[in-house]
């Protein structure tokens, strides 16, 4: 397994979690952005810097992604890309992705989509809080654990 990284939003708590976790669990953790990005030396982290532009990064993930690997987006048509291939998607607020639930969460992002375009509501999302820090690193280190455990 290899987690690959929608890194250009990525809350800065959520990127320290995912260097340790790759450092301590010596899985290769890729970050994708369309700017360079600083990073630990490290054998298990890289970052790889694609050009400006829509779904550049998404594309690249998409392309580097195998099944069984983790994705980190907040993304929901990248997270949807990528579980269509067998790999799983985690939002940095701790939300887990699967083939069982992100049709239904396109639906409801395309949705918000089209009453924000036509006025109906404004705003983005939330402020990131502690308890979402908290939640992505319990679902993280779920993951990380059943990986293991499937391992041997």
């Amino acid at each position: 397994m290899q987690i690959l990284v929608d890194a250009d939003a990525l809350p800065g708590a959520v990127r320290d979690l995912l260097l340790r976790a790759a450092e301590r669990e010596q899985v290769p953790l890729i970050m994708v952005a369309n700017q360079p990005l600083r990073i630990p030396p490290s054998q298990y982290i890289k970052s790889l810097t694609v050009a400006a532009g829509p779904d550049v990064a998404d594309d690249r993930i998409v392309e580097l992604v195998t099944p069984g690997d983790l994705v980190i987006t907040a993304d929901i048509p990248l997270a949807d890309r990528v579980v269509s291939k067998g790999a799983l998607a985690l939002n940095p607020r701790g939300e887990v992705y699967s083939d069982t639930n992100i049709k239904d969460r396109l639906a409801m992002r395309n949705l918000m989509d089209e009453l924000r375009s036509g006025g109906v509501i404004s705003g983005g999302p939330a402020p990131f809080t502690k308890k979402e820090r908290q939640q992505f690193a319990n679902q993280l280190n779920n993951i990380l654990c059943q990986t293991r455990k499937n391992r041997g």
